[in-house]
């Protein structure tokens, strides 16, 4: 759509004319207008239209210039191009025909000069010799109107938020004032907020992060627990209040599959398990195998068990979901699987439980220095004393586990025992942990099996670091290593709830014996009965 300005006039039976500049918008016009209709417009400085004309007197126009005029119209009126002109003009009244003829005349030499600009530039392909190349025309919607560019949105700057690490031997107080807050501070948090108490149980590696006003003030305090636990205290006007914050984790299935050569330990480490997952796999099969004694070299292990992970990386272990251990020849299995009481454990595929009454060695991976041997000689007080219990050599700081669910009825030292831990078991069994290097229990204290109770040390009267364990059964000692066969069978779920466990163990069994064929399927087993979420 090409725009003109021009000059609008009339000339009737001889009146003076009434003249008007129009913008005007010509639809489908070329890019330069017709030269007869510029050359009318030159020389006449006005363009007689077909329109309903109005007129007013001027006297400034004799009547024979306008006798001429009107001649010399009607001669070339009947050349000029049939335009087809819009019914709405937009009218620009009051400029002056002077002004309106210098327009004109303006407007007609800019086209002359673009028509006379050639097409081609003096350095384009034909000018330097080259083959021309056609290239096709890029025609142009008028109706189409380009969208914006979306307006960014402001958006309020992320709270800067100044980060503290504890250290071993740090208190709430130390750590405001490295901050830049001092006591009236933390008497603020920890009184006002609901939870404020918990802010003081700070452990070596969290973080506790400061928050503060425009003035300096404390606004808040975030204490990151663990990495799906934050504990947020805010300031409002009712004083420091919290919300506890927790993260759900993504859970990933994984397979571990291994052969003994020296160890257990050795073993899991090869096949990729932590530390706490080998354990584990101790842990569950620790009813059936004593892992001090019973490993040989050859023996299997299969292990499927859950990875959790935060913003695309592992930062914990999950659950062991199922497992196998091949002992001598002999396969053991254990599943995991919540009851419809709510508790989680594991049972073999008949529904036994896999979990004793007793564990058979209640620490793991070590070696037997001294066996259960009533005319015993003492290595130290060179006497024959009967060793009423089993030794088990470990390096100092080895976990030492409670051989089963019971109360601590003796914890402390002597010159003798050194650092010693007695467990009551029921009203018939008692187990005693002698030459500690730590207590982790305190006398009065509930333990349940498998809870770590102390370290191996060599405290007392001893020769080097090891676990003095000793059994009681009625108030008699027993072998250690021979009573778990007179102890309580394992229990059973029971019949009624057979068919759902069998249910819920369908698929990673079959995922289970596929490892121990040494076919690995890929891991897309569901895991939700199973780790009881």
């Amino acid at each position: 759509m090409v725009s003109y300005l021009v000059y609008r006039g009339a000339i009737d039976n001889g009146r003076q004319p009434y003249n008007t500049p129009v913008q005007m918008q010509v639809p489908g016009a070329k890019d330069t207008p017709p030269a007869h209709f510029l050359n009318l417009w030159l020389r006449r400085d006005f363009l007689y239209t077909a329109d309903t004309h109005q007129n007013t007197n001027r006297g400034d126009m004799p009547a024979a210039k306008r006798q001429r005029g009107a001649t010399a119209i009607r001669n070339e009126q009947a050349q000029l191009p049939q335009l087809a002109l819009p019914q709405s003009w937009s009218l620009v009244p009051g400029l002056r025909p002077g002004y309106i003829a210098a327009a004109a005349a303006l407007l007609v030499a800019v086209v002359l000069v673009i028509a006379l600009i050639p097409d081609r530039s003096p350095d384009d392909e034909t000018a330097r010799g080259l083959p021309e190349t056609n290239v096709p025309a890029v025609t142009v919607d008028a109706t189409q109107t380009t969208n914006p560019e979306p307006v960014a949105q402001y958006q309020e700057p992320e709270p800067l938020w100044h980060d503290e690490t504890v250290r071993k031997g740090d208190n709430l107080s130390l750590i405001f004032k490295r901050a830049g807050f001092n006591d009236g501070d933390v008497h603020r948090v920890v009184t006002q907020a609901s939870d404020g108490k918990s802010l003081a149980k700070i452990y070596p590696g969290q973080t506790i992060a400061f928050l503060a006003g425009d003035r300096g003030e404390l606004t808040a305090v975030r204490h990151v627990k663990t990495p799906v636990l934050t504990v947020v205290y805010s300031l409002t006007e009712a004083g420091f209040e919290s919300e506890v914050q927790e993260r759900t984790p993504e859970t990933r299935g994984n397979w571990a599959a291994g052969e003994i050569t020296s160890s257990l330990f050795l073993a899991g480490k090869d096949a990729g398990l932590s530390q706490n997952m080998i354990m584990e796999l101790a842990n569950i099969f620790g009813g059936v195998i004593d892992f001090v004694l019973d490993p040989r070299k050859g023996d299997t292990f299969h292990v499927i068990y859950d990875e959790l992970y935060l913003d695309g990386e592992k930062f914990k272990d999950g659950a062991i979901l199922a497992a196998s251990f091949t002992n001598q020849g002999e396969t053991f299995n254990a599943y995991r699987y919540q009851d419809s009481q709510g508790d989680t454990s594991y049972y073999n595929e008949d529904g036994v439980s896999m979990r004793k009454a007793f564990l058979l060695a209640p620490v793991d991976f070590t070696r037997i220095s001294s066996n259960f041997n009533p005319n015993r000689l003492h290595p130290i007080y060179k006497t024959k004393r009967p060793h009423r219990g089993t030794d088990y050599a470990a390096p100092t700081g080895t976990p030492v586990f409670a051989a089963g669910d019971g109360r601590v009825s003796k914890a402390g030292y002597s010159r003798a025992n050194g650092n010693y831990v007695f467990i009551q078991h029921g009203e018939q069994y008692v187990t005693r942990y002698l030459h500690l290097h730590k207590r982790k229990v305190k006398q009065g204290q509930r333990v349940s099996q498998s809870q770590v109770i102390g370290t191996v040390g060599a405290t007392g009267a001893a020769t080097g670091p090891h676990l003095h364990y000793e059994f009681l059964m009625n108030g008699v000692h027993r072998n250690p290593r021979t009573i778990h066969k007179k102890l309580p069978k394992a229990k059973s779920l029971p019949g009624s709830e057979m068919a759902q466990f069998r249910r819920a163990i369908q698929d990673v069994s079959v995922q289970l014996a596929s490892l121990r064929s040494n076919n690995s399927l890929a891991m897309n087993v569901d895991t939700t009965g199973l780790s009881g979420q």
